[in-house]
């Protein structure tokens, strides 16, 4: 299943994860283990903020794909499923 992930760090942990740098190795470690479509960052509510599109095969990863970034960067986590334009149209097709 497509997800977004929309993970918002701790500021203060987030620079000293930048000030160390370890930050890049995390996130390449992050983009290996989920392969994602798409992935951004910026700045919401005040807070460094990523958005990482991917598709999560089983739902059991969710632990091993959030604990870095919980335990690191005392990050603020939500998984919400996605579609693209082609999933929305074979749903839609499947209300008929």
């Amino acid at each position: 299943m497509r997800v977004l992930l929309k993970a918002s760090f701790d500021t203060q942990r987030s620079s000293e994860m930048l000030r160390s740098g370890k930050l890049p190795q995390m996130m390449e470690a992050l983009m290996e283990r989920t392969r994602p479509e798409a992935t951004y960052f910026t700045v919401d509510h005040g807070r460094r903020t990523m958005y990482l599109f991917f598709d999560m095969t089983d739902s059991s990863d969710m632990p091993s794909i959030a604990e870095p970034l919980f335990s690191e960067m005392g990050a603020s986590i939500d998984y919400t499923p996605v579609m693209d334009f082609d999933d929305l149209q074979t749903g839609l097709a499947k209300l008929s």
